[in-house]
């Protein structure tokens, strides 16, 4: 597998929380659908307030430096950070060492779960209705962004001079 250029690009204020996302990639990783079980969740605040929460495969993992048991694997051709369930002995420590907290823990299989990007080909991102997630070149999410953030930085700082 070729290293990965693309990052999922997640637009929150687009998610509708219809759990799209979560169904999608649960029958694509078990063949179920199974919302508890996906490898992205949405967090539901309050009534239309959704965020869509996925791994963000960081260069330099806190996870896979807290897998004593070598689970947590960045393979070095795609970048992608995976869980080999095969090796997972459901200690949590990727759960608590993620500062994101993006990895789960699913009770019933005692292992950890996390957004692997399928692979290079998110399930989340092709099945989101509202587009809220996105599988984009990293350079044109890294883009849009800082476009987001300037923004909503400019909203505020123009309310403060109102």
């Amino acid at each position: 597998m070729e290293k990965t250029e693309n990052l999922l690009l997640i637009t929150p204020e687009r998610c509708i929380g219809c759990g799209t996302c979560e169904l999608a990639c649960s029958i694509g990783h078990v063949g179920e659908f199974k919302p508890t079980v996906a490898n992205i969740s949405v967090l539901r605040f309050e009534a239309g307030v959704n965020v869509p929460m996925a791994c963000l495969q960081c260069d330099k993992p806190a996870c896979v430096a807290a897998c004593k048991s070598g689970a947590l694997e960045k393979d070095p051709a795609s970048g992608l950070v995976s869980v080999n369930g095969a090796k997972c002995i459901g200690c949590r420590m990727c759960v608590m060492a993620c500062p994101f907290g993006n990895i789960s823990y699913n009770a019933a299989a005692k292992q950890a779960l996390k957004c692997d990007q399928c692979g290079g080909h998110p399930m989340c991102a092709e099945f989101c209705p509202a587009n809220a997630i996105e599988y984009l070149p990293a350079d044109t999410a890294n883009v849009q962004r800082k476009k987001a953030f300037a923004a909503k930085l400019a909203a505020g700082i123009s309310e403060v001079n109102v």
